[in-house]
């Protein structure tokens, strides 16, 4: 039965949290705080009482406005029956109505709108009383309302001869999620000691610079009419009102080109065929690890390629390349052909709505298909300009370079078509591309710039950290004094290792820079112990409720943040209903003390990629005796831990039979108790196995050879043919003519798939 908070309940009905909990009272329930679960029963309670008052309510309306006679000035039209006392005939016109340009029946006629001739004049003493009697009405309506404290909605037209009130739309504000008392009271414009009397209203205790969650923050907000928006990083309206692109000062930019495909599908033997150089040897197994920026010359044009990982691990990673790219290649092994990676690549390209080139690679291979490959796409909605498509298409070969000036003049012919622009003179705005930690060189940002120019010196705010750049260099590690539009930059002085796809931007100061990034951090940590401590009370409940499900506990420790969201995406993705991955922490950086501490304390396995391990955490690690396991290639750390996931799964009980016999002749034995004479049909009878007595075909009992006998004697088994005498354990009510069937169960290994 599906339960809801009694707050969601009166933000559905349009009350607040205090008058449904009367309303709850007056039911007869009795519930602590806004907070608590109410059934599905209850809501109907609710819903049938608030009918009846507000038929009540309905009722009391009506009957106060039947009957009311009309008077002059009140521009209403005359109740249906027979006239009032005093009223005008038909037709005829109104004392004291000005002739010219009088309404017609039925013709509203604004009394605020008076002609200018009878402005000033002071109104008669019935329209007075009308007016009055008007009044009293809609007061009364009012206090009815107030009553039952719902807001009140309106969603009449305003006629010329009557004002209606209409309810104004809630004023939005725009806050953080666990916003202290002291901000909201100032986005609320209201006395910080309202919101503490609120909270107590609601039984919570609280403080001026206290931390409140969004549904408190939503229902405080709303009793004083404001709806609340919550914004997801502190500043970033602030950050984003930067953003100034002067028209002239546009100018063209290189086009920002990610290479995209399946696995082993040539994407950086491209990439090392047009820069000449051997960006695959520093590759592990020859598969891109972490998301490369670099930029390239072509005939005195500059392209900035983006190489993304291709392997199935490295989604999340591909999917925030396509997010900040102009142009997609799409690479294509003739040999191979589409395969489950490339759709997925071509799913990230149309989900960021940029143009695809696709280049078929490896057509120097004797056993490439390449109209099988045309067709395979063609099944992809990907039609090639050849078959009357607007897909540009290439046949290339990245290891002879066959074709791969063609494909560079197709994508700058496609930039040409885009009109890329962007104004190097605005304020700085990127996004990260990578980020690790480096000995000696601190946190290493890589930075795609997508407007303004950055210099050494500039202040910066990404994530949640902030910094001064300290140097640039290009992807080859030179350094440079500035970085233009679409040029990606390697950023020295950052505070921490920021995610990559985090916004980069330009402040004018240090002190905004640390404001913003310290709100941001502890934003950030209050999120963290609050969900920490929300998910582990429902983890705990659930594991109650389904039966103690099994857990792999990690701590991941990667030398890109890249790498590590990846690993960690990919990981949880492993968990079953029966064994879950829990990924407990993700880092960037060399394995510590505080990771091996962590890992004793919670039975962790700790995972290193691409990291070394600090000496006293090593031997630490041997102390506490935590396993501590190193990789550098990300599928081998999926494989191994599917391994020890399969460890932690229930064996799986198969049935293996053994044989069958049927009872001839039943003994009752003093000492010993009922032996069933039986001859062996078939396979074999062993002592202490299982065994199922069937009686005209059904399952009359089931349990486990207590003694076999041969004659006198005890045997272990008794094979096909032979005669023996069979006690069944628990069973004393055995006839002849039963078939009893024996056999074992044996634990089989399962594994994850």
């Amino acid at each position: 039965m599906a339960k809801v908070r009694v707050y969601e309940l009166a933000r559905k009905y349009e009350i607040s949290s205090e008058a449904l909990r009367k309303i709850l009272v007056k039911e007869g329930i009795t519930v602590k705080s806004h907070m608590s679960t109410i059934d599905d029963k209850v809501v109907m309670l609710i819903e049938q009482h608030l009918k009846r008052v507000r038929a009540a309510t309905s009722r009391e309306v009506r009957k106060k406005g039947e009957g009311k006679p009309v008077e002059k000035g009140t521009g209403r039209a005359p109740q249906k029956g027979a006239p009032q006392k005093g009223a005008p005939q038909k037709g005829a016109p109104q004392k004291g109505a000005p002739q010219k340009g009088a309404p017609q029946k039925g013709a509203p006629a604004p009394p605020a709108r008076a002609d200018r001739k009878t402005r000033g004049k002071k109104p008669k003493k019935g329209a007075k009383r009308a007016e009055a009697d008007q009044k009293a009405v809609k007061e009364s309506v009012k206090r009815t309302l107030a009553k039952l404290e719902v807001a009140r909605k309106s969603r009449r037209r305003k006629r010329k001869e009557d004002v209606v009130e209409v309810a104004e739309e809630k004023d939005i504000v725009k806050l953080p999620e666990y916003s202290t008392v002291a901000d909201l009271a100032e986005k609320l414009g209201i006395d910080p000691a309202e919101i503490i009397q609120r909270c107590l209203a609601l039984g919570l205790m609280v403080s001026i610079n206290q931390r409140l969650d969004s549904d408190t923050i939503e229902m405080i907000a709303d009793e004083y009419g404001h709806a609340v928006k919550f914004v997801t990083a502190y500043g970033q309206d602030m950050l984003a009102r930067k953003k100034e692109i002067a028209a002239e000062r546009l100018a063209a930019r290189p086009p920002v080109v990610t290479i995209m495909g399946h696995v082993d599908h040539g994407k950086t033997s491209l990439l090392d065929n047009i820069r000449r150089s051997n960006i695959i040897a520093g590759e592990k197994g020859g598969i891109t690890q972490h998301i490369g920026a670099y930029e390239v010359e072509v005939k005195g044009r500059t392209i900035t390629f983006i190489d993304t990982p291709g392997h199935k691990a490295f989604t999340a990673m591909r999917s925030r390349g396509a997010r900040s790219t102009d142009i997609v290649v799409l690479i294509v092994a003739a040999d191979d052909g589409v395969m489950p990676q490339t759709i997925e690549a071509i799913n990230h390209a149309r989900a960021a709505d940029v143009p695809i080139i696709v280049a078929i690679n490896k057509i120097d291979l004797p056993n490439a298909d390449i109209e099988k490959v045309k067709r395979e796409l063609l099944q992809q909605n990907i039609v090639l300009e050849e078959y009357g498509g607007n897909v540009m298409g290439d046949l290339i070969s990245a290891k002879t370079g066959e074709g791969v000036e063609h494909l560079l003049e197709m994508i700058l012919l496609q930039a040409e078509m885009m009109e890329l622009q962007a104004d190097p003179g605005a304020d700085v705005r990127g996004v990260v591309i990578e980020a690790r930690k480096e000995e000696g060189r601190g946190n290493v940002v890589t930075v795609l710039i997508q407007q303004g120019t950055l210099r050494v010196g500039d202040i910066f705010i990404t994530g949640n950290h902030f910094g001064r750049v300290r140097a640039l260099l290009n992807e080859r590690g030179s350094k440079i004094d500035a970085a233009p539009p679409a040029y990606p930059v390697v950023v020295l002085g950052c505070t921490g290792v920021p995610q990559a796809g985090d916004a980069f931007y330009q402040v004018d100061d240090e002190k905004t820079a640390k404001e913003i990034s310290g709100k941001r951090r502890q934003f950030a940590r209050e999120k963290d112990i609050r969900t920490g401590q929300r998910m582990s009370l429902e983890d705990l409940y659930r594991q109650i409720q389904e039966g103690a499900a099994k857990e792999l506990n990690l701590i991941l420790r990667a030398d890109t943040d890249g790498s590590a969201e990846a690993l960690a995406d990919n990981l949880d993705a492993l968990g079953t209903d029966e064994v879950r991955v829990n990924v407990l922490q993700r880092a960037v950086g060399m394995i510590n003390e505080s990771d091996i501490l962590l890992a004793s304390a919670s039975n962790a396995v700790v995972i290193g990629f691409n990291v070394p391990i600090a000496p006293q955490a090593q031997q630490l690690a041997r102390s506490e005796k935590v396993d501590v396991r190193f990789y550098d290639v990300i599928y081998q750390v999926l494989d191994d831990v599917k391994a020890a996931m399969s460890g932690l799964l229930e064996p799986e009980i198969v049935e293996k039979p053994l044989g069958e016999a049927q009872v001839r002749q039943v003994f009752e034995m003093s000492r010993i108790g009922t032996i069933a004479g039986s001859y062996v049909t078939s396979g074999l009878v062993r002592r202490n196995a299982l065994v199922r007595v069937r009686r005209d075909g059904e399952v009359v009992h089931q349990g486990t050879i207590n003694s076999l006998k041969r004659f006198k004697d005890d045997v272990r088994e008794v094979q096909a043919g032979f005669e023996c005498g069979i006690e069944v354990e628990g069973f004393p009510g055995i006839l002849e003519g039963d078939i009893l069937e024996i056999y074992v169960e044996e634990e089989k290994h399962r594994t994850i798939d």
